[in-house]
């Protein structure tokens, strides 16, 4: 799936290997790089694989990327198990590549811009140093489940990490064996975990359950829950539709959220009340094509990538209380110019399939399997012995039969 990020006067978008940065403010050519071109894993230094194997080789597509909360470094994690950090100014440049254990889900920076905090699929966060590249790095926490989303409060105090099976943990980023709170009750793997610059005291989580929800991030306690299906309006047409909430972001005010889900065209857009302490629903914007991804711009604006050759970029801003589509901008202009200029790295995440589709609970009868089982298997052993067993014997009481004389049932 194509990426996008914005800090600053920076704005980079990715697909597949490669990622292209833009300095919004100034007309010099865009900085391209491509993984598949980065350092290679040294002889003799191979990890074991994912489940325990032997090591496979990645694809060297980019799985998730973040900016410092300056702008002055960038860092990513690709599917060949490296850790690339660059600076961005004076100009871009890459300044390290280092290797993680495991495929990597979600990364962040922290406050201090001094350790990148890396999240993995066995469940693991690994912290590296920004500043010394040949530190080893330390295993900060770990989750009996795959991680899928990491991030840090703005004020430095708290690690929120969250996983496949439906768990929130808040810990102190200082001691991270030391948990501060849970916060528990979407009913399938939470996709995304996002604290407002403007509220460290709240976490906003998204889940595969289609809600999005609120929490008090000390207490843990739930303060806010929000039905993205009842959203989209009762005439929705993907009111049946499994879908995950792909991606939270804040306005650099604080004061609007917006949330998009993967493959999906629309993006809700929400504004923080802080005295009812709630998200109002404040707009609903309707797209022609599914989303990729979406940022504010430094300015408030908020930027959408789109599943579409023609306009694949749109800045919306806020006027008179609505949102409004700006395609005359200049800024979308200059986008849309080398969007289209490296249009062919694009074309794999055009139609992709979900990321998240393996990740949803599997919902199976297992009791009626087991009892159609174990009719069959007696009515074997019956028929073996000569002596079939009535057929009008229901399964229930051929199982308590059976238990019975094992001793687990009263006659």
């Amino acid at each position: 799936m194509a990426l996008l990020a914005t800090c600053k006067d920076h704005l980079v978008v990715s697909s597949g290997s490669t990622f292209i940065a833009i300095d919004t403010k100034d007309s010099r050519e865009p900085f391209v790089y491509d993984c598949s071109k980065a350092d290679k894993k040294p002889q003799g230094s191979e990890n074991k694989g994912d489940e325990g194997g032997s090591e496979e080789k990645g694809s060297d597509k980019i799985l998730s990327f973040a900016f410092s909360s300056s702008g002055d470094y960038f860092a990513l994690t690709d599917d060949n198990k490296r850790l690339i950090l660059f600076c961005t100014k004076p100009s871009w440049e890459c300044l390290s590549t280092r290797w993680v254990v495991r495929r990597c889900t979600s990364l962040v920076v922290t406050q201090s811009e001094d350790h990148i905090l890396v999240a993995d699929k066995s469940g693991d966060v690994y912290s590296f140093s920004v500043s010394n590249p040949q530190k080893p790095s330390e295993l900060k926490l770990g989750h009996l489940s795959m991680l899928l989303s990491v991030a840090v409060s703005p004020d430095g105090k708290y690690i929120i990490t969250a996983d496949r099976d439906e768990k929130i943990r808040v810990s102190l980023l200082k001691a991270p064996y030391d948990i501060q709170s849970f916060c528990l009750g979407h009913r399938e793997f939470v996709s995304s975990v996002f604290v407002p610059p403007h509220h460290p005291h709240w976490l906003i989580s998204g889940s595969g359950d289609g809600t999005l929800r609120l929490w008090d991030i000390e207490s843990g306690t739930e303060l806010q829950n929000l039905d993205l299906k009842q959203l989209n309006g009762p005439d929705s047409t993907e009111k049946d539709k499994k879908f995950a909430v792909s991606r939270i972001a804040s306005s650099p005010q604080g004061d609007h959220i917006a949330v998009s889900c993967d493959s999906f065209p629309a993006v809700h857009i929400f504004q923080v009340d802080v005295e009812s302490q709630m998200l109002v629903h404040m707009e609903h914007l309707r797209l022609a094509h599914s989303s990729w991804d979406v940022a504010f711009s430094q300015a408030g604006k908020l930027w959408l990538l789109q599943q579409n050759q023609d306009t694949p970029a749109t800045l919306y801003t806020l006027t008179d209380g609505h949102w409004q589509c700006e395609p005359k901008d200049p800024e979308v202009k200059r986008l849309t110019e080398v969007v289209h200029a490296h249009w062919d790295m694009f074309q794999d995440s055009i139609g992709a399939e979900s990321c998240y589709h393996n990740l949803y609970k599997v919902v199976s009868d297992n009791m009626a399997t087991y009892l159609q089982k174990k009719q069959e298997r007696i009515q074997q052993q019956g028929t073996k012995r000569g002596k079939p067993l009535p057929q009008s014997r229901t399964t229930l009481e051929l199982c308590q039969s059976d238990h019975r004389v094992l001793g687990h049932l009263p006659d």
